[in-house]
């Protein structure tokens, strides 16, 4: 079973910034409640296939654009943090973020994410 740490970093670098579609939804699979709830600012997604939705939309809008974890995943017991980057590899990061996850049975229940301003 995974930790907390690894399913922190799973959903940053093998979800949502796995570009390819199978690869993508086995690790939805290994990460993921079926149930799970997504959140951020522009709305909600449930299950897995809203959040492998997100995950490709964002990706697509993005080309050449990579996540970066910006530090160690911190971890309260079921409760995950993990604070990232996202820019065009190799350059500043365009958009900076936290997330933050319940996890349930070994697999993330609830993730939330949170812009980080300017």
């Amino acid at each position: 079973m995974a930790t907390v740490a690894e399913l922190m970093e799973a959903n940053l670098l093998q979800v949502f910034n796995e570009r390819d579609d199978e690869r993508r939804a086995e690790a939805i699979a290994a990460t993921y409640a079926a149930d799970v709830t997504f959140a951020d600012p522009e709305g909600v997604a449930t299950g897995h296939g809203e959040l492998d939705a997100k995950a490709k939309g964002l990706l697509d809008q993005s080309p050449g654009f990579v996540f970066a974890a910006a530090g160690p995943a911190l971890v309260n017991h079921d409760l995950g943090h993990l604070a990232w980057a996202f820019g065009p590899e190799g350059a500043p990061p365009v958009v900076r973020g936290i997330d933050v996850a319940l996890v349930e049975d070994g697999r993330i229940k609830k993730l939330y994410t949170m812009l980080l301003p300017d």
